[in-house]
């Protein structure tokens, strides 16, 4: 049997007695975080965040005891790799999450690091005055050139691809141009609680997505209880209206005389008679503009006119032959 150090084993029992007196375990990744920004990090999660670095070795040890405690807790030892850290809390773990990302920050890029996302470089002006700084941007494949005194990104260029290493001379010219690609910060990866383990994946939900799908999911199923008739307490209004609604047009639409249909009756009845007057109205004025225009009304016949002058000429001819009767005599 390998001989184990005192200490090392103090360690141990110390993080199984501290996992068993916590609400929620986490295991959090600490790769990259210079030494003044992590202490800054502890300080800031004190009173909220025990915090512990530990030797990943030391650490699945313990996991592995305190798992004859708490069922399921040594499938956080998946989640360990690289410079890890520990942290225990009495808060859930999605809140948990949300206070590991809070310590998350922008830093300059290191020689070898990953690029997190495509690294662009922008057309523009420059803080730098011409001299030797051109050629150093140049050797790092940034297209720097001198322009009415200043030095200039002569266009947009994609330096380092999403995933690729930053090679050496591209890092140190995106600090000298103030770009810092890198995020640092407290990552958690995987938690535990009361039996259950969650990954980042499970962690890392998007809280405005989650809530307007609630939303969305609760105007649905308010529409579908409405739509099938299901009377629920946040329905039965809407249903009680809609039914109201199509009872009244009912009425409407059949002629059937009530207190509320009444009105909307004899409105509709209004309508239809204005738009038949309206038609009507237009079909006079089609009529009269049909007839060109200058043209005079059709004139009456004569026949009346010479009827009466010959009937005038008769009765003065009558009265002439009843005159000459007695001078006849």
């Amino acid at each position: 049997m390998a001989h184990v150090s005192p200490r090392k084993k103090e360690l141990v029992d110390k993080l199984v007695k501290e996992f068993g007196q916590s609400q929620v375990i986490g295991i959090v990744n600490i790769h990259g975080i210079p030494a003044a920004q992590f202490q800054k990090m502890r300080r800031k999660l004190r009173g909220k965040v025990n915090l512990r670095v530990t030797k990943s070795n030391l650490l699945a040890i313990a996991l592995e005891q305190a798992a004859t405690q708490k069922a399921g807790i040594d499938k956080l030892k998946t989640v360990i790799s690289g410079q890890s850290a520990v942290v225990t809390a009495n808060i859930n773990p999605f809140r948990l999450f949300k206070e590991m990302e809070s310590t998350k920050t922008k830093a300059p890029a290191k020689g070898g690091d990953v690029a997190p996302d495509d690294i662009w470089i922008h057309e523009g002006e420059t803080p730098f005055k011409p001299g030797p700084v051109v050629g150093d941007l140049q050797k790092a494949g940034i297209p720097a050139a001198i322009e009415k005194g200043k030095v200039v990104i002569k266009k947009e260029k994609l330096l380092v691809p999403k995933g690729e290493k930053i090679p050496r001379l591209t890092a140190q010219a995106l600090t000298r141009l103030e770009i810092f690609p890198m995020t640092v910060g407290l990552d958690l990866r995987g938690a535990y609680e009361d039996g259950m383990f969650y990954g980042r994946d499970v962690l890392a939900i998007d809280e405005a997505k989650i809530m307007a799908d609630f939303q969305t999911a609760g105007l649905r199923a308010f529409n579908l209880s409405v739509n099938i008739g299901y009377p629920t307490k946040s329905t039965i209004r809407p249903m009680l209206g809609k039914a109201h609604t199509d009872a009244l047009n009912l009425a409407v639409n059949a002629g059937i005389l009530t207190k509320q249909s009444l009105p909307l009756i004899l409105a509709k009845a209004k309508a239809s008679m204005l738009a038949l007057a309206s038609l009507a109205s237009v079909d006079v004025s089609a009529e009269k503009k049909s007839a060109p225009s200058g043209q005079p009304p059709e004139a009456k016949p004569e026949g009346g006119k010479e009827e009466k002058k010959k009937g005038k000429k008769e009765e003065k001819k009558g009265t002439g032959d009843a005159a000459s009767e007695p001078g006849s005599g």
